[in-house]
């Protein structure tokens, strides 16, 4: 006689995911590797489970958005894709709850967490409580084409940029070379969101030796450093045209930039290492054709040799993305069995043969990417993070705005940070900020 299981539920996932689009490797781990094997452990476990991806097409922020909404009024899937350094604002605004307030002991007694650092818990963590789980972490980079180095002379393979300056005689010389290219690519402006942060704005900030907070923990709201870096913006898009101006300014402008170095008009581009395992891959939109014949990568120099963060002559910081479970999911329990399967050995070894990259639990290898393994020993030794501070977004976007104002020749760079200086002061009170000029 059938016996109907002894447990039923319906759980969602949701991402910044499409097949064939952006993140596609992670809609192909999803669908053939976590939801299979996982509804067939829940069987053997006598529960009827079903799980569902919902993929998500729109930008980062647009994403976040809807988070925010759906975690405020009940709604969303049980398990989202999220981004570390949102998790104090919403933590602070009561849109997360700790995973051990949903899943219980269970979460507590995961044999998975002794496989996981400190550190790499601390990605997805605040005030000492975890919320989510990173599928990994990441270091930033220059990412360089060979083929257009060779057009202006220059070995790509030697080539190994010391200082800021020079990446700017490369890129001078490429533009002299390829008429009508944009030769260099740092993110800047609101509509990169995050990635004007990160991938622009960190990566110049730490190779003049400064951070977004000084020793004590206050906001640094002037500095030499911070002119330093709207400079180097004012060079590369407003005074020599070396970059991409209007494709900082554009709501599809990161896309662009993409395929710009994807069709051979931008030579150098800061990015994730993300961008070579998942954006320029075999398969993708901005997919480069002979991509480890014509791509390299370079470390990224601090302003002069011994400038950067802790005296480095190079700098890189690290993320980390993963997946929170809804505060508000129906099915608790089985939200963080789904979660913790997601971080289990035997998901992330399959995950390893879709999108090798650097994984968080220290017994999952990284096979066959030289790559990575190049990447993660050299960069990881240099890496930093963002600050895991509520006021963190806030000043982000105070900091998109000002590279805007320099990179579209609105504002000198002493008046953008003079607005910035405002700005941040509004949102952290001035007992909170510091001055270093």
């Amino acid at each position: 006689m059938f016996v109907a299981p002894a447990f039923s539920a319906e759980l969602t996932i949701t991402c910044r995911c499409v097949e064939g689009g952006v993140n596609s490797s992670q809609v192909k781990w999803i669908k053939s590797v976590v939801i299979p094997n996982f509804t067939s452990k829940m069987q053997a476990e006598g529960k009827d489970v079903s799980v569902t991806l919902r993929e998500f097409a729109g930008s980062d922020e647009q994403l976040t958005q809807q988070l925010a909404l759906d975690f405020s009024t009940g709604a969303g899937a049980d398990l989202s894709a999220f981004d570390g350094f949102l998790i104090p604002n919403f933590v602070d605004a009561k849109l997360l709850k700790p995973l051990e307030e949903i899943g219980g002991d269970a979460v507590k007694n995961w044999d998975g967490w002794s496989h996981i650092s400190q550190g790499s818990q601390d990605l997805m963590a605040y005030n000492g409580k975890n919320y989510g789980i990173a599928l990994g972490t990441d270091t930033r980079m220059i990412f360089v084409r060979k083929d257009m180095f060779a057009k202006a002379g220059i070995d790509a393979d030697s080539w190994q940029p010391k200082s800021w300056e020079d990446i700017l005689d490369a890129a001078r010389k490429i533009k002299a070379a390829i008429p009508g290219s944009a030769p260099l690519q740092l993110d800047a402006g609101v509509n990169m969101g995050e990635a004007t942060t990160m991938q622009g704005y960190w990566m110049a900030i730490l190779g003049t030796g400064e951070g977004l907070l000084n020793k004590d923990g206050k906001w640094i709201v002037e500095s030499q450093g911070i002119l330093d870096v709207l400079n180097l913006y004012k060079t590369i898009y407003v005074d020599e045209a070396l970059g991409d101006q209007r494709a900082q300014l554009l709501g599809d402008g990161r896309n662009r930039t993409f395929a710009n170095f994807r069709d051979g008009k931008t030579a150098m581009l800061v990015e994730g290492d993300w961008f070579y395992r998942s954006v320029t891959a075999p398969g993708s939109e901005f997919a480069v054709a002979n991509r480890d014949e014509v791509m390299t990568w370079k470390e990224m120099p601090a302003e002069t040799p011994g400038s950067g963060i802790r005296g480095q002559d190079f700098v890189t910081i690290s993320g980390g993305t993963g997946f929170v479970i809804n505060p508000n999911t129906k099915e608790p329990e089985d939200a963080w069995a789904l979660l913790a399967y997601m971080n289990s050995k035997e998901a992330l070894d399959a995950f390893q043969k879709i999108q090798p990259r650097v994984r968080i639990r220290d017994d999952v290898a990284i096979p066959n990417s030289k790559f990575l393994n190049d990447t993660a020993r050299i960069l990881l030794p240099l890496t930093t993070a963002r600050p895991n501070n509520a006021n963190y977004n806030d000043v982000s976007i105070a900091i998109q705005r000002m590279t805007e104002a320099v990179v579209s020749g609105e504002k000198s760079p002493k008046e953008a940070m003079a607005q910035f200086k405002a700005v941040v002061t509004n949102i952290v009170g001035a007992q909170n900020t510091v001055s270093e000029l």
